[in-house]
């Protein structure tokens, strides 16, 4: 299973979030990936898109490969996300950790990027 990248570019606004959900659902029903997996991609990009609440550009770029999915967001503010990272609560290490087999953060372009991946079961 091999896919173009999508890149999707938004205000950071929260009534701009749902647009972040519709793409990502129609690459997952392109690929008839299984709701539970679609489920878990979804909450950990909400997780991360519940960081910002501006009218500046974020990026969500998805992609698919060899049963796996990608998602990029950013750019985040970098003491917003290491910030929830450390808090104690329910955290947004623990919610990536749970819901993703891999996540990454990277510092570029003057903020940060997280990389997520899901390895997907096909319905």
């Amino acid at each position: 299973m091999t896919t173009d990248e999508i890149r999707l570019v938004i205000p950071a606004e929260e009534d701009f979030r749902p647009i972040a959900h519709l793409v990502t659902g129609g690459l997952a029903m392109r690929l008839d990936v299984t709701y539970d997996d679609l489920d878990d991609l979804q909450v950990g990009i909400e997780a991360l898109l519940g960081l910002r609440d501006d009218a500046d550009e974020l990026v969500v770029s998805l992609s698919a490969d060899a049963g796996v999915l990608h998602a990029s967001l950013g750019p985040f503010p970098p003491e917003r996300v290491h910030a929830a990272a450390s808090d104690r609560s329910l955290d947004l290490r623990r919610v990536l950790e749970t819901v993703c087999d891999t996540h990454e953060v990277e510092e570029r372009d003057g903020g940060v990027w997280v990389e997520l991946s899901k390895r997907v079961a096909v319905a």
